[in-house]
């Protein structure tokens, strides 16, 4: 009998987080906005994105309620949302340049951003959406998939990142606390 062997497609790799409020605004305006960015590497760049989301909602980084909680490899919340109310068929494909220009728009949500900021966006948010191969935007979900407290965030972002080329997948998450 041949013995199976399951493989892996995403592992995370890293992550970074960017809180508008390191940031000095000329009006002081930074709304208590932030963007987290998990990174994960694709072990198997051939694989289809409905399996590609499939596995990033089944890894335990994407269990993060973000709201100070962080990671909870047991934990039933993703953002404001019960974790086993996202499906793949919850996310969008969008065009590289939606997923930019709503972050961009999101992030002058309170006026203008500084310039450190925007070249942190540019480095860390947006070049990467940019080159990546596809891109997929949560849906809003209905309210009966908000959890005990989802309404937390006023705003609530989410884009997944897909780039073959350097065999990367990217979470990227913008809210407000």
């Amino acid at each position: 009998m041949a013995k199976v062997v399951s493989v892996q497609v995403l592992s995370y790799h890293d992550q970074a987080f960017i809180n508008f409020r390191g940031f000095a605004f000329d009006s002081g305006a930074h709304g208590f906005r932030w963007v987290d960015i998990k990174c994960f590497r694709l072990s198997m760049p051939d694989t289809d994105d409905m399996t590609l989301l499939r596995s990033l909602i089944g890894q335990e980084q994407f269990r993060d309620d973000y709201a100070g909680g962080g990671v909870d490899a047991e934990g039933i919340r993703h953002g404001p949302y019960w974790v086993d109310r996202i499906g793949v068929d919850d996310y969008v494909a969008v065009t590289n340049s939606t997923a930019v220009d709503a972050l961009a728009s999101w992030a002058r949500l309170h006026g203008s951003v500084p310039d450190a900021l925007n070249e942190t966006l540019e480095l860390e948010v947006f070049a990467p959406l940019r080159q990546a191969t596809s891109s997929y935007q949560l849906k809003e979900l209905a309210r009966t998939s908000l959890h005990d407290w989802g309404g937390v965030h006023t705003e609530f972002h989410e884009f997944v990142s897909i780039d073959r080329m350097t065999h990367r997948v990217l979470l990227i998450v913008a809210a407000d606390d």
